[in-house]
């Protein structure tokens, strides 16, 4: 199970910066820019893990695998761009915390996406990598129980739960550890 709680890590550590973005792989880099784009387009105030999530099912293969087989993937992408077009103008006007933090980072993410980021790149350096990659930001995403990218899943009807169980066996198995 993740180490601590992705909001309380960073209401420890400040916004996510330019020190965690030089943590990403560089596929998961362009998912942030692409999130970011679609901040912009949507006209959002800030990166949020429901922007982390679309940006991150549509780009990276493997994240899609962890998923399995089925149309897991096609009904949560439907929902993400219901996000974008309707049901998500409710989030446009509030800024994603769980309480812990009640203010938008001063350079664009949400608390609980700032928290999120970070979590990636630890659960990264757990494994020995240097970098993040899509499924440390998939499991970070998931892990966080009150995100909109969980929201987003469960109306999608994918457990959070069973899928970081997986998530983490298959980390586990990467590192040769018995799952």
């Amino acid at each position: 199970m993740q180490q601590g709680i992705p909001h309380q890590q960073a209401a420890e550590r400040g916004p996510v910066g330019v020190d965690v973005e030089a943590h990403l792989s560089a596929q998961l880099a362009a998912v942030v820019a692409g999130a970011r784009r679609r901040v912009v387009r949507d006209g959002d105030r800030q990166i949020d893990t429901a922007h982390l999530l679309h940006t991150l099912l549509e780009s990276d293969p493997e994240v899609r695998e962890a998923f399995g087989s089925g149309p897991q993937v096609a009904r949560l992408l439907g929902y993400l761009v219901q996000r974008s077009i309707g049901y998500g103008l409710r989030w446009q006007s509030s800024v994603e915390d769980t309480g812990a933090i009640a203010t938008v980072s001063g350079d664009g993410w949400s608390p609980v996406a700032a928290g999120v980021m970070a979590a990636a790149y630890e659960r990264a350096t757990r494994r020995g990598e240097r970098l993040a990659a899509g499924v440390d930001l998939l499991a970070a995403l998931v892990a966080e129980p009150k995100s909109r990218a969980v929201e987003v899943l469960g109306r999608a009807g994918v457990d959070a739960g069973e899928l970081l169980a997986r998530l983490d066996g298959a980390a586990g198995h990467e590192q040769g550890v018995e799952a």
